[in-house]
């Protein structure tokens, strides 16, 4: 993330509003209405709706949260997808799908309703596909099924060292093992971290933020 962007979306954490980041130094202020990964929707300060794909923008900013464009391999095809950064440093924590947190609003109103299908690979992140819509109006409003919620997906990256890679958590033991590996391939150079990891016999998504927390206070 560029010194410039990362400022502009400080900026605008600060007013607690949300915003569109096109590209460095422009961006378009407003209320984010929902994302499927893919496109994000956006009502405008002027009242107007508007739709951005992933491959068009850098990044947006919802609820004081950034999620950031960025490239995603799909069935052997690349493309773009939007990650939400859940920790930033020296190691980058990102997630991809589950809740998106949209607040429900109230009957016989427009919404913005993202759609996700996702399927779950191995091999880090290209063995992922990911599949959905989104449209303004949503489901009818005397409809009160409920939402299905979706499973995040979990990806680690160390800028300059290679692609990002998919660390979401199960109960396997071949998964553990495969994220034990690549955590300690990603932190190699803070032993006792290592050390800590090897002795750890299940992860959770708390445990992957807390170690990748710990690892960016000590590596700047």
């Amino acid at each position: 993330m560029s010194t410039l962007v990362l400022f502009s979306l400080l900026a605008l954490a600060a007013s607690a509003q949300d915003a569109v980041v096109i590209d460095t130094g422009n961006f378009v202020r407003g209320t984010i209405q929902g994302t499927d990964f893919l496109t994000v929707g956006l009502k405008k300060d002027d009242g107007t709706m508007a739709q951005y794909s992933a491959k068009d923008i850098k990044e947006f900013l919802w609820n004081g949260e950034t999620y950031v464009s960025k490239p995603f391999i799909a069935n052997k095809k690349t493309g773009y997808r939007f990650f939400k950064l859940v920790e930033a440093g020296k190691l980058n924590l990102y997630s991809m799908g589950g809740s998106t947190g949209v607040i429900e609003k109230p009957r016989r109103r427009v919404r913005f309703s993202p759609s996700i299908g996702l399927g779950i690979g191995t091999g880090g992140y290209s063995g992922v596909g990911i599949g959905g819509g989104v449209s303004f109006g949503g489901r009818g409003d005397d409809d009160d099924r409920p939402r299905r919620e979706r499973r995040a997906l979990y990806y680690i990256e160390k800028p300059g060292s290679g692609d990002m890679m998919e660390i979401t958590p199960d109960n396997s033991d071949t998964n553990t093992q495969y994220i034990k590996n690549i955590l300690i391939e990603k932190m190699s150079d803070d032993q006792d971290l290592t050390e800590r990891i090897k002795g750890i016999e299940y992860f959770d998504v708390k445990s992957l933020t807390s170690l990748v927390k710990s690892y960016n206070s000590v590596h700047q």
